[in-house]
């Protein structure tokens, strides 16, 4: 075969692949038997191996997975993925319906109605048809590269049927019975199996190993066009049907409704009707389907006002209480866990649960073993509902608290005004494994792959006894870890490298200094700028600053003046970590700003800049940064591949800036 006949079969084999892909996976209706499929797959393959000119980015042999990364990038979302505000009864739905009626000003309104899958929440953008990147949800503003992950979905299609630019937002999930192969093929092999199909999803879509997530039969539903060049769209109904002629794979099962009536109808149809599904979902969405309505209602800082997510309400189950343990806390908090007789609820295997605190155990009048109801908040975390005192043998034996410390033999104390017990011992292990645990986590120094099990098994073998002491962390400690293998350790030793490069505020919320979280620490951080003036720092200083009381001021300061915490951050200097502020200082004179008390908006490709970086800047200025255009805009600013959102200020007679007029204003 010639090669020019062989990029023609190529050709023909890719266009014949995808074609029976898009009909068993997104319809449903195949049409050729698994074995015709298999011989086209073999022929592609080995063509491609022949010539591996002809591999193409849409070629379906693209799926299988390539080499395993050494971490996920970070991708900044052209726009902000925000999360839902949450319904849990009729009163909420029907207070919503009034919200949106009126800002409809009499107009008749419609609302999309969608089932709200239980997973993993992406982002995708294709360039010309060509899927070029897919990325989680991350913060909202940040999410995490998992382009190659993603294409193993065989029900995402590489290449759309019309070669269009846009971004598009969905849910990735693992469906119920590849859950079920999973956790078999898991409990065979001896290894911990997944609590449920939203962590399992989860996690295929987060290894950093492509060919572990080709593996897992993961699958996707497209829910929102965010972005898309050249078009546009009157209502959520049409956008969504749209992006079936596309190929995309958009739930069957959204009803566009005319009524709150008929809203309440749908969910009360999909509550009986769940367990039905070949997925799980944890409730409904309800969108208002006019676009224009949307913008003129417009967004939180966190959701959108034109949509609602009603959450099913907890399932509950009946169990034996069997013991109570308890955890000493990063900050010396003694936390009472039930230990419960093994029961199936909402899908996952239910063995303990919270219970928060010595108070809820007397409220609730709890014995070992007493039945007891448990549900799950918000299908998630398991919780003691109620006791079943009719159901009492007398056998039953009361539970008391322990007087010491679980870990550290100090007697517990109750501090004036508080509810929990607290083990006030300054060494207790179990405070430090705790705030060790808490110094790596996402919110704080991101560091992957030092999660609680590893952080546990370090302190175990002593090679930590505090924070500095991960930064002096070489491959033979991690390489006699448990279950860390080479690459594994390479991961983790780049993820403590990056991790000091972060900017201060994180530092100062992973140290976990009391009463000062995450914004917190960003107000220090703007404010002293460095660890060193922060040290130094005085009451009257800290009292100062706006949101900065007393009770912060003191734990500050007391923090600070201990003799093994200047000891710490001395070695963490040491090691290399930022101990400056790196991000936007609000401006003093925001008052004189051009952008001072503006509605600005952002869209399009900046090339000074990020996004990001832009809209902390304009904030820094006393903007207002919003993700839509509405009425309410005062300045959009555009960038290359401005699409919808600069038409859509045209039509408003925004004031339009480009990056050049944008960085000239910012100059003056």
């Amino acid at each position: 075969m010639s090669l020019t006949e062989a990029r023609e079969r190529a050709h023909e084999l890719r266009e014949l692949i995808n074609e029976h892909n898009h009909r068993y996976y997104v319809l449903d209706d195949p049409i050729v038997s698994d074995a015709q499929y298999d011989n086209w797959m073999k022929e592609l393959v080995r063509l491609e191996e022949q010539h591996p000119e002809l591999v193409t980015p849409d070629s379906p042999t693209q799926r299988v997975g390539g080499d395993p990364l050494p971490f996920f990038q970070k991708v900044e979302h052209t726009s902000p993925m925000l999360s839902l505000g949450n319904a849990f009864n009729e009163e909420d739905l029907r207070d919503f319906d009034e919200r949106v009626q009126k800002a409809a000003q009499g107009k008749p309104v419609r609302y999309v109605c969608e089932l709200k899958i239980d997973g993993l929440a992406v982002s995708l953008r294709y360039v010309d048809g060509f899927f070029q990147l897919g990325a989680t949800r991350g913060d909202g503003q940040t999410g995490e590269d998992i382009t190659q992950n993603l294409k193993t979905i065989r029900s995402l299609p590489l290449r759309l049927k019309q070669p269009v630019t846009l971004e598009v937002r969905g849910e990735a999930f693992m469906p119920k019975k590849a859950f079920e192969r999973l956790n078999q093929e898991r409990e065979q092999k001896g290894e911990p199996l997944f609590a449920n199909p939203r962590n399992a999803g989860a996690g295929s879509l987060r290894q950093l190993d492509p060919k572990l997530a080709a593996e897992r039969s993961l699958d996707i539903f497209l829910y929102s066009l965010d972005e898309i060049a050249g078009l546009e769209f009157t209502t959520h109904t049409e956008s969504l049907n749209f992006l079936e002629e596309l190929g995309l794979k958009v739930n069957p099962e959204r009803r566009t409704l005319d009524q709150i009536e008929d809203v309440l109808e749908y969910i009360a149809h999909w509550r009986e009707q769940r367990p039905t599904l070949a997925y799980e979902i944890d409730g409904i969405v309800i969108k208002v389907d006019d676009l224009r309505l949307r913008e003129e209602m417009g967004t939180t800082a966190k959701s959108p006002r034109w949509a609602i997510a009603y959450k099913f309400p907890a399932e509950e189950a009946e169990t034996i209480l069997r013991d109570i343990e308890v955890r000493v806390g990063r900050t010396g908090v003694i936390t009472p866990t039930a230990i419960l007789e093994p029961v199936s609820l909402a899908g996952t295997t239910v063995k303990r649960a919270s219970l928060h605190n010595e108070d809820i155990i007397r409220e609730k009048g709890m014995m070992l073993g007493d039945h007891v109801i448990i549900k799950k908040a918000g299908d998630i975390i398991p919780e003691v509902v109620s006791v079943l005192e009719q159901k009492r043998t007398g056998e039953e034996q009361p539970y008391q608290m322990p007087t010491h410390c679980p870990e550290c033999e100090s007697e517990l104390v109750r501090l004036e005004g508080e509810v929990a017990l607290r083990c006030i011992n300054p060494k207790c292990p179990a405070q430090t494994r705790e705030g060790i645990i808490h110094f790596v986590s996402r919110g704080a120094m991101n560091i992957d792959g030092l999660g609680e099990k590893v952080v546990t098994q370090l302190f175990g073998q002593d090679l930590v006894r505090d924070v500095a002491d991960l930064y002096y962390l070489n491959r033979a400690d991690l390489l006699g870890l448990e279950r860390m293998g080479e690459k594994s350790v390479d991961n983790l030793l780049q993820a403590i490298e990056a991790s000091k490069k972060n900017s201060l505020e994180r530092l100062l919320f992973g140290l976990g200094i009391r009463f000062v979280g995450a914004k917190g620490a960003k107000i220090l951080a703007q404010h002293f700028k460095t660890m060193d003036a922060l040290l130094e720092a005085t009451e009257d200083e800290l009292l100062a600053l706006d949101e900065i009381g007393p009770k912060m001021a003191s734990s500050v300061l007391t923090y600070m003046e201990k003799p093994e915490v200047k000891q710490t951050i001395e070695r963490l200097k040491d090691a290399g970590v930022n101990m400056t502020y790196l991000g936007v200082t609000p401006s003093k004179e925001q008052g004189d700003s051009p952008f001072a008390g503006k509605t600005i908006v952002i869209t399009g490709t900046l090339e000074q800049m990020s996004r990001k970086e832009a809209s902390e800047l304009l904030e820094s200025f006393g903007a207002h940064v919003t993700g839509s255009v509405s009425k309410k805009t005062d300045i959009l600013i555009a960038g290359e591949k401005a699409g919808s959102k600069l038409k859509k200020a045209q039509e408003l007679g925004i004031q339009i800036l480009d990056e050049a007029s944008f960085l000239e204003k910012l100059s003056k």
